[in-house]
């Protein structure tokens, strides 16, 4: 259809030239700016506009056919130029000329430049024209200033729907419910009949308010007017239910629906994301592609990136990727990102490095996604280095930067980046948040500082289970165990009801105060008081309070009657506590069974080996090291991180020291020293 209009434009043009060859300007002023129309009509809008510079003096309908070109298709800032132009060339707008140039000012959010419009509306005895007052109310509602929109509202001596539909959209855009509701009924007193426009604008306000009751209402009303059928409020109900949590209504919905776009497709994909129905949302998308008429768009790519993500799906995730590649929709920054997140979650941070190095654009989204991969997956050296750039490249850190870079700071003991990031925190205003604190007070109390984590946690204006939980390990892990106990009770004075975490950080704390019988008291106390039930992580903490105390037996005890198969670190935390007490026949028995855990039990040759060697039995700690290398065991170097003087170093283990170990350390130090200065 456009390609026929330009091969009729061109001919036109060619006609036009051939009539007028011998002049050097075309007079025929009207034939070109019927030409100009055929251009924008066929989508070519740099053609029309060159032609719209040769014409000296087009008429005013000409202005207004290439204001409403740019103000519906950008660039918008080009409408708000011409309309400058069209000032300086003496044209005076029309009750036509207003509406273009303001739809252009609203996706800009320039209200200056639209109070200007305004000014010049009023001094043309526009200020009562139905579409002129339509579009200053879209402007200033988009522009959040809704006094000003409800005064242009209220001005309106006859109002139709249109410019109803345009103060409900306002009012429902801001989520003030009540007044949008209030419209809704006012506009039904007052004679006009709601049309589908109304009811889209109206859904998101119900579903942002929670208010299922009043949705469903709605829904009622929709049915009696028939506009259920409409694709547009169906997919409209179809969210709004969703986002109350109600997502067998939006399948139902979904289900029933005769005509289904891209966007239905999108909103059912997305619901189901949203209700953690990853499985369900790969399921649609296949039978959405299978269905052949309806295209994927950006927002159902990153949709169904985040449901890989969620199931760890990586084969899928990367088919995703090609796709992307080929449609060219990897450009969008919405579906970059999101695939910078698959392939963090999915743990192939090389590859999320890798792509994330590629990227042409990066918001602050792209850089949280990559600095939450590394700190996730245990690259914290990384993380820092990636932020600093985030900083040298102009885009500041958020709150949610933050929140991501604080527990990088805590792996590492960077207590001078810590404090850098306390101190952004504070002059950004993020100190109030709740997880900006809890991720300071974990950072403080890593770092050596309870007292500090102390002050922070004292001055928080509100505390959550996650709060309490960090204060409560901060003392547990300084060996502040009666303190981190009287926390506990603090915690139930303020009405905090503890989680199966805040247990694991009391009995956490017991443990390394040696408070053998409190822990026993909590651990009991968990299921009988609380009704908590203890899981594999509570059974740890246990096996390493008793083990610790040299409760060696009775460890051993517990550990055979626990209500599962315990785990390696269950056994491990047991063997370690042989090798502290030299109890070497429980220490093999326990190794026995370590080894049958398979080859995961790198640590339990270690461990075993020492022992021998603590007992002076020099040649079975030698066989315990050939059946390692023969099974092709190999611990990874591990380190210790230590602050001088503000700058973090990595510090070999006493078995670190091989070449293998020493490169590691270099590498590690070489990062640090780039990623130093974070903020």
């Amino acid at each position: 259809m456009r390609s026929r209009a330009l091969f009729k434009a061109k001919k036109a043009q060619l006609q036009l030239w051939e009539r007028n060859k011998n002049n050097t300007q075309i007079k025929n002023y009207v034939a070109l700016e019927k030409l100009a129309a055929a251009y924008i009509a066929s989508g070519e809008i740099e053609l029309a506009r060159h032609l719209f510079d040769t014409i000296p003096k087009p008429h005013i309908a000409c202005w207004d056919l290439l204001l409403r070109t740019y103000a519906w298709n950008g660039p918008f800032e080009q409408a708000i130029s011409m309309y400058r132009k069209m000032l300086e060339s003496g044209v005076t707008p029309s009750k036509f000329t207003f509406p273009f140039v303001l739809k252009a000012c609203s996706a800009m959010k320039a209200i200056e430049d639209g109070r200007m419009l305004h000014d010049h509306a009023v001094k043309l005895g526009l200020q009562s024209d139905l579409y002129v007052c339509t579009a200053l109310i879209d402007l200033y509602a988009k522009c959040g200033n809704l006094i000003l929109a409800q005064r242009v509202f209220n001005s309106m001596s006859n109002k139709d729907v249109v410019a109803w539909n345009a103060m409900i959209a306002g009012f429902s855009l801001h989520g003030v419910y009540d007044d949008t509701l209030q419209l809704f009924l006012e506009m039904q007193r007052a004679g006009v009949r709601p049309n589908s426009s109304t009811i889209v604008s109206l859904l998101p306000t119900m579903a942002q308010a929670n208010a299922l009751g009043q949705g469903k209402a709605m829904h009622g009303f929709c049915v009696r007017r028939d506009f259920h059928n409409d694709v547009v409020v169906g997919t409209g109900l179809l969210d709004m239910y969703a986002k109350c949590r109600c997502i067998s209504s939006s399948r139902r919905i979904f289900d029933t629906m005769g005509i289904k776009n891209v966007v239905t497709w999108t909103a059912m994909i997305g619901a189901c994301v949203t209700s953690d129905l990853m499985g369900e949302a790969l399921e649609l998308f296949n039978q959405m592609v299978l269905k052949g008429s309806v295209n994927p768009m950006p927002a159902t790519i990153g949709s169904v990136l985040r449901a890989c993500a969620g199931l760890t799906d990586l084969r899928r995730g990367r088919c995703l990727h090609s796709y992307t590649i080929k449609s060219g929709y990897f450009l969008d920054m919405m579906v970059a990102n999101t695939l910078l997140s698959l392939y963090a979650k999915c743990s192939v941070i090389d590859d999320a490095i890798r792509f994330f190095s590629e990227m042409r654009f990066r918001d602050t989204i792209s850089y949280n996604a990559i600095i939450s991969g590394c700190v996730q997956n245990g690259f914290a050296i990384d993380a820092l280095l990636i932020s600093r750039e985030m900083y040298s490249s102009g885009v500041y850190p958020d709150l949610t930067t933050l929140v991501s870079i604080l527990p990088a700071c805590s792996h590492l003991a960077a207590l001078h980046q810590g404090t850098c990031g306390h101190s952004y925190s504070v002059v950004h205003d993020f100190v109030a948040d709740t997880s900006i604190c809890n991720a300071l007070i974990d950072m403080y109390s890593k770092c050596g500082k309870v007292d500090i984590a102390r002050k922070v946690f004292d001055r928080m204006q509100r505390r959550d289970v996650v709060s309490w939980n960090a204060i409560i390990a901060g003392y547990g892990i300084h060996g502040l165990g009666t303190e981190a106990i009287t926390l506990f009770h603090d915690m139930q004075v303020a009405g905090i009801e503890p989680d199966d975490v805040t247990f694991i950080c009391l009995l956490s704390a017991c443990s390394h105060s040696g408070l053998v019988k409190e822990g026993k008291h909590w651990f009991n106390a968990m299921s009988t008081d609380f009704k908590i039930s203890p899981r594999m992580d509570h059974y740890t903490c246990m096996v390493d309070l008793m083990a610790r105390a040299g409760l060696l037996e009775e460890t051993y005890k517990f550990i055979k009657e626990m209500p599962f198969e315990p785990s390696i670190n269950v056994w491990v935390a047991l063997l370690a506590a042989c090798r502290l007490n030299k109890n070497i026949k429980l220490g093999e028995e326990v190794s026995k069974k370590i080894q049958r855990l398979g080859p995961e039990g790198t640590t339990n040759f270690i461990l075993l080996s020492d022992m021998y060697k603590t007992l002076g039995r020099w040649e079975d700690a030698e066989k315990i090291r050939i059946m390692q290398r023969n099974q092709r065991l190999r611990k990874s170097p591990g380190c210790s991180w230590i602050e001088i003087n503000g700058v973090t170093r990595a510090i070999p283990g006493s078995d670190q020291l091989s070449p293998q170990g020493t490169n590691a350390l270099q590498v590690a130090n070489a990062k640090v020293e780039l990623g130093m200065h974070m903020f």
